[in-house]
């Protein structure tokens, strides 16, 4: 069986939404990186475990969040042994902007898989974007290098929108077969 973890931070409660339903998607096990840039007890194990490795941050000021860059730079020791080549990754994220600079932070995660020597997949989902789309259809907002969301700064985490967390559960989807195909 393949296996799947889902390793983030969120800092209000949405990008935790967002990588509960990516976990859904994909039936990963959830690791989140707590207020302070650490792991739980045997996340870095469940890491090496894995198959496939989906990672996610809020956008904060064009990237990701300290607490996920402690975690990014803390990486550095399966980097140094090649403990994760290989392994195919993903990545999302959400910030309170319509754009807010959500492909840079898309960015910051792939050239971090990439350092590691890993396989990105890609969202797999074509962007709502006729006359007819609404804005809880599916990858509304136009992503292909991984899940977005967009949570306004006054809407608290149970505010997301549905087609939002929809687009998150398919791209934990893409990945879920994705691996099946990389499967030995």
């Amino acid at each position: 069986m393949t296996k799947i973890v889902v390793v983030y931070h969120s800092g209000y409660g949405h990008t935790q939404r967002m990588a509960q339903a990516v976990a859904e998607g994909a039936g990963a096990e959830l690791q989140a990186i707590d207020a302070e840039g650490n792991l739980p007890e045997g996340g870095w194990d469940a890491l090496g475990a894995a198959s496939a490795i989906i990672m996610g941050s809020p956008t904060y000021m064009g990237s990701v969040s300290w607490q996920f860059k402690k975690f990014a730079d803390a990486s550095s020791k399966p980097w140094y042994t090649q403990a994760w080549k290989d392994k195919l990754f993903a990545g999302f994220t959400n910030s309170a902007s319509m754009n807010g600079d959500k492909s840079s932070t898309l960015n910051y995660l792939f050239t971090l898989a990439m350092q590691h020597g890993g396989l990105w997949v890609s969202q797999g989902v074509l962007p709502s974007n006729s006359k007819a789309a609404q804005r809880n259809d599916l990858n509304y907002l136009g992503a292909y290098s991984g899940a977005i969301a967009q949570s306004p700064s006054d809407a608290g985490a149970n505010e997301m929108l549905p087609g939002d967390l929809e687009t998150a559960k398919a791209f934990g989807k893409r990945v879920r077969d994705v691996a099946a195909k990389f499967r030995t």
